[in-house]
């Protein structure tokens, strides 16, 4: 029975994919190696006529690679889940079809200022195991101490322009002297205390809205279901081609900043 699930969920994957990533550290510029990576699936609308629904994640051939079905994908991004907005806002994107250049294309309706609420829980998370190490082994986590900064650097410049960027930036060096231990605890808890505030004045007066944008989002939903369901292409074959590059940074039908790199996929 197992078999028979794994092997339905490599096939989904196998064919319905839509758009693949990578995330992590080498989509931030901060190592690495091969990263991790996600993805989108789009299920065929008859799937979900039966009494067993498609998954809303399965995982890829490749180790780390999770994907989403489009549905999940559309939930957690009106939530502001981090996980999700890194993913669609990814500068190494591996593989794009007609539905993911159009989910790219609408990735903005997802932003909102809740941001502030769901990049600081993960953000604190990091942060608590940080603390957790120093206590039960006397070291801290230095590499969860660079994610917790990572993560509220990453939202400070989303409330404060509106756009997310997934890149450490000017502060790549910084936060690797951090992994590494070359700073002293008590200057990373202070950098993070400086964040924390900038933050919560970044809230205040952000271009983002209040809310997502979820009638776009729906609208999205509906015509991807609405085109399977009918047997309408929604996305045939994978995008990897260098006039494929081009679309997606930008000199043709834009996918918006934030994707510039088509890679092969692999």
């Amino acid at each position: 029975m197992r078999a028979m699930r794994e092997s339905v969920e490599e096939k989904l994957v196998r064919e319905h994919t839509v758009l693949g990533c990578v995330v992590g550290l080498r989509a931030y510029g901060l190592g690495g190696g091969e990263g991790e990576r996600r993805g989108v699936y789009v299920a065929p609308t008859e799937l979900f006529w039966g009494l067993e629904k498609p998954p809303e994640q399965v995982r890829g051939a490749r180790e780390g690679e999770v994907v989403w079905e489009v549905e999940r994908v559309c939930v957690l991004g009106l939530g502001a889940g981090p996980g999700v907005l890194e993913c669609l806002y990814s500068p190494v994107v591996e593989r794009v079809e007609a539905v993911g250049r159009e989910l790219l294309e609408v990735r903005d309706a997802f932003l909102s200022r809740r941001v502030r609420e769901t990049f600081r829980e993960q953000a604190d998370r990091y942060w608590g195991r940080a603390e957790a190490e120093l206590r039960e082994r006397g070291v801290p986590g230095w590499g969860q101490g660079m994610h917790h900064l990572r993560l509220m650097l990453e939202c400070r410049d989303l409330l404060r322009t509106g756009s997310l960027a997934v890149d450490a930036g000017p502060h790549r060096e910084r936060l690797l002297a951090v992994r590494r231990g070359e700073r002293t605890w008590e200057e990373v808890r202070a950098w993070a205390r400086t964040l924390r505030e900038e933050v919560d004045a970044a809230a205040g007066g952000s271009p983002l809205p209040t809310e997502p944008d979820r009638a776009r989002v729906e609208d999205f939903l509906r015509r991807v279901r609405r085109a399977s369901a009918v047997g309408e292409p929604i996305g045939a074959e994978a995008v990897t081609t260098a006039a494929a590059a081009r679309t997606v940074s930008g000199t043709g039908t834009s996918a918006g900043p934030g994707a510039a790199l088509v890679a092969p996929a692999g």
